[in-house]
């Protein structure tokens, strides 16, 4: 079993945060899209990873399960708190590509995108996400650009 966890106090309401992941989406991780608005049933995801929506609640959370069956993903609010949970039963296989690439590159998406709902919410992050050395190499060996965007 994997469970992963990120958390980031805005400082305002969180609530409004959650159904606008597709808007503060960080770019350098695929587009978020889906085949209809954000809502229970919405099919999609972004670059090769799948998922659909099983739960929304507006202002409150919302949940993916992954396509292939193997876990969830859950963005929710608590008062100025946004938190994203991932959980998932994976394979051996899955479990050895969770803790040498994906887990990595998860989460400095999270990160990324946490910072985009901060700068949303009127604040410049404390400490900005950093891609680590790792991360890079992983992009650079899947073509895709290694470098972070730089954002005020």
């Amino acid at each position: 079993m994997i469970k992963n966890v990120h958390t980031r106090d805005l400082g305002v309401p969180a609530g409004p945060f959650v159904e606008r992941i597709q808007e503060l989406w960080p770019p350098a991780w695929g587009k978020q899209e889906f085949d209809r608005p954000l809502g229970v049933g919405a099919d999609g995801g972004h670059g090769p990873i799948r998922y659909h929506c099983t739960e929304f609640v507006p202002g409150e959370s919302i949940t993916f399960a992954f396509s292939d069956g193997d876990g969830t993903h859950t963005l929710s609010a608590s008062g100025t708190v946004l938190r994203h949970e991932l959980i998932g039963d994976f394979s051996l296989g899955k479990r050895l590509r969770w803790a040498l690439i994906i887990r990595w590159m998860h989460d400095a998406c999270l990160e990324d995108l946490f910072d985009a709902c901060e700068r949303a919410a009127g604040r410049v992050p404390a400490a900005p996400a950093r891609w680590s050395p790792w991360v890079r190499l992983v992009r650079r060996s899947l073509g895709v650009s290694p470098h972070q965007p730089q954002l005020i």
